[in-house]
């Protein structure tokens, strides 16, 4: 029960790695907020673990700042953030990603980022304590051709955490990340750009453990971060790729 009595919202929470993290953090004793765009996948989630489901678009400032009120209205404050939701453009040449999807892209997996913690630094910092969990990618760290401005996002969100980190520290506010390899997620074939065994294969051959990352593997790391037993730790990204980052 490492997050007995804690408050966390995990955005993305409805399907994937979200969820994951959302089933762990509430077997840890947690109570979860399970935010997503998908307000009936928040809902089934929430039930399931007993947790609260509410609609989220983390690309809108109001949006966030309705998601965070309801939060604060349901169990009176925030310990852990979970910044996992997230989108990608097809694989395509960069030069031909349209400026819609560039925008997409840089909203939800950055400007989010931005928006969340307008919200609820400030709690954290007259709480004196919390942790941040971003959910980043290997992408950020090995960036894949014809996935440029994903990756471009997710190199975004490194610097961001380690630069949160720094800032955060001294109001007892921690801040990190995990870097996922792909996984049995929604966004799957839109990395792959198509979901065939062959694709698979080559994919998992960039992969020296030989298999994807799962829900629960994000669950697990994820956990470990915004525990105490992380306390030392702030402004890492950790891989959670096995091994295609070496």
């Amino acid at each position: 029960m490492r997050l007995q009595d804690r408050i966390a919202i995990v955005t993305g929470g409805g399907s994937g790695f979200g969820a994951g993290i959302a089933r762990k953090f509430a077997a840890e004793g947690a109570q979860v907020v399970v935010a997503d765009i998908n307000e009936s996948a928040a809902l089934q989630i929430a039930e399931e673990i007993g947790g609260l489901g509410v609609h989220a678009d983390v690309a809108d400032s109001a949006s966030v700042a309705e998601m965070v009120a309801q939060t604060i209205r349901a169990f009176g404050k925030i310990d852990v953030m979970v910044n996992n939701a997230g989108v990608t453009h097809l694989p395509t040449p960069m030069e031909e990603v349209t400026e819609a999807d560039f925008d997409r892209v840089l909203a939800v997996n950055c400007k989010s980022i931005y928006l969340i913690a307008r919200e609820i630094v400030p709690l954290m910092k007259t709480a004196g304590r919390g942790a941040i969990v971003n959910v980043a990618s290997t992408a950020g760290v090995s960036p894949r051709p014809r996935l440029n401005w994903y990756n471009a996002s997710k190199g975004w969100l490194i610097t961001a955490t380690r630069a949160m980190a720094v800032e955060l520290a001294p109001f007892g506010i921690r801040v990190n990340a995990i870097n996922p390899v792909a996984g049995e997620t929604p966004l799957l074939k839109s990395f792959m750009g198509e979901d065939t065994p062959e694709m698979r294969a080559k994919f998992l051959s960039t992969i020296p453990i030989g298999r994807f990352s799962t829900p629960e593997d994000m669950g697990n790391a994820a956990c470990f971060l915004a525990s105490d037993e992380a306390s030392m730790i702030t402004g890492v990204a950790m891989e959670v790729d096995g091994g295609r980052c070496i």
